[in-house]
C-alpha cells in the first residue's frame, strides 16, 4: 500500500485528515469521527517515513531534518491536493494530510452572505477570517480572491504555508508566494510585497508583531489586505492583534 493509494481511498470515503502513524493503519477523520481503514496493515516507522520522504524535495528534505516538522503541499495528478504537516514523535515520523478541493469554492458555493462579496470588492482595508482550526477559513480567503479575480483587474500577491489553492490569472495577475521556498517568511514577504505594485496582499496568518505592523500600514495605505487568525470571536480577534504589540503600544493600537 502506498500514499497515493491511501489518499485515493480517503477522498472515496470523503475524508478531510488522513492520519498516518508507525503501528496503526491509516486512520480517517470522516464527519468528525477518526476511523481507521479498514483491513489495512499496521504501518512501519519505515514505510511511514518512506512515504513522506518521497513527498519531499530536497530543500524540505534538508529543513525537515533541521526542525523535525515542515507543513507541505502535495498534487497527485487525477486524484486531488493535499496539505500535509509531518513531524517527528517518538523518534519516528507521523504525518496529517488535509483534502484540498482542486476547483476552489466560490463564495455562492460556500453559502456565504453577500456582504462578504462586498467585502472583497473594497479598495483597501483589512479584512481578518478567524475560526478554529478546520473552519474553512482557507477556502474562506481563497473564495474571497477568487471572487476579486472574476470581478476587477487587480494584483493579487499572496503569502502562504504552505500554498493550498492554486489561483488563475483571470482578471487579477495572482502572485502566489510559499514560506521557506519563495519567501523566509510572512514579514519579509510583507515588506517586498508593498515594493511590488499590490492591490490586494493575502497574509496566510498574521503570526508576529512584524506582520501585524506591516499589514495595518499597507491597509492604511490604500491597500486590501486579507489574512487569518485563530480566534472564535471580534472581541478575541481585537485583543490578540493588541496583544502582540508591546505594553507601550497597545492603548495607540486599540485606538
Amino acid at each position: 500500500m502506498n500514499l497515493n493509494d491511501i489518499l485515493g481511498m480517503a477522498l472515496k470515503s470523503s475524508t478531510s485528515d488522513i492520519h498516518l502513524k508507525a503501528g496503526l493503519p491509516p486512520v480517517f477523520r470522516i464527519d468528525g469521527n477518526l476511523r481507521p481503514l479498514p483491513k489495512a496493515p499496521r504501518l512501519t516507522a519505515e514505510s511511514v517515513r518512506s512515504m513522506c520522504e518521497a513527498i519531499m524535495n530536497d530543500r524540505q528534505r534538508i529543513k525537515f531534518e533541521e526542525v523535525n516538522e515542515i507543513d507541505l503541499a502535495y498534487s497527485v495528478p487525477g486524484l486531488g491536493r493535499f496539505r500535509a504537516n509531518v513531524f517527528m514523535q517518538r523518534n519516528s515520523v507521523s504525518a496529517v494530510f488535509r483534502a484540498i478541493p482542486f476547483k476552489i469554492s466560490t463564495l455562492d458555493d460556500l453559502l456565504m452572505p453577500s456582504v462578504l462579496k462586498k467585502i472583497a470588492e473594497e479598495q483597501r482595508g483589512l479584512v481578518l477570517v478567524t475560526g478554529a482550526t478546520g473552519s474553512g477559513k482557507s477556502t474562506t480567503l481563497a473564495a474571497m480572491v477568487d471572487h476579486i479575480n472574476s470581478k476587477r483587474t487587480a494584483h493579487v500577491v499572496t503569502i502562504e504555508d504552505p500554498i493550498e489553492y492554486l489561483h488563475r490569472d483571470r482578471k487579477c495577475i495572482i502572485n502566489q508566494r510559499e514560506v521557506g521556498f519563495d519567501t523566509t517568511g510572512f514579514a519579509p514577504a510583507l515588506k517586498s510585497a508593498l515594493r511590488q505594485d499590490p492591490d490586494v496582499i493575502l497574509v496566510g496568518e498574521m503570526r508576529d508583531l512584524e506582520t501585524a505592523e506591516t499589514a495595518l500600514a499597507a491597509a492604511e495605505t490604500g491597500h486590501l489586505v486579507l489574512s487569518t487568525l485563530h480566534t472564535i470571536d471580534a472581541p478575541e480577534t481585537i485583543a490578540r492583534i493588541v496583544s502582540l504589540f508591546p505594553p507601550h503600544q497597545q492603548r495607540h493600537v486599540r485606538l
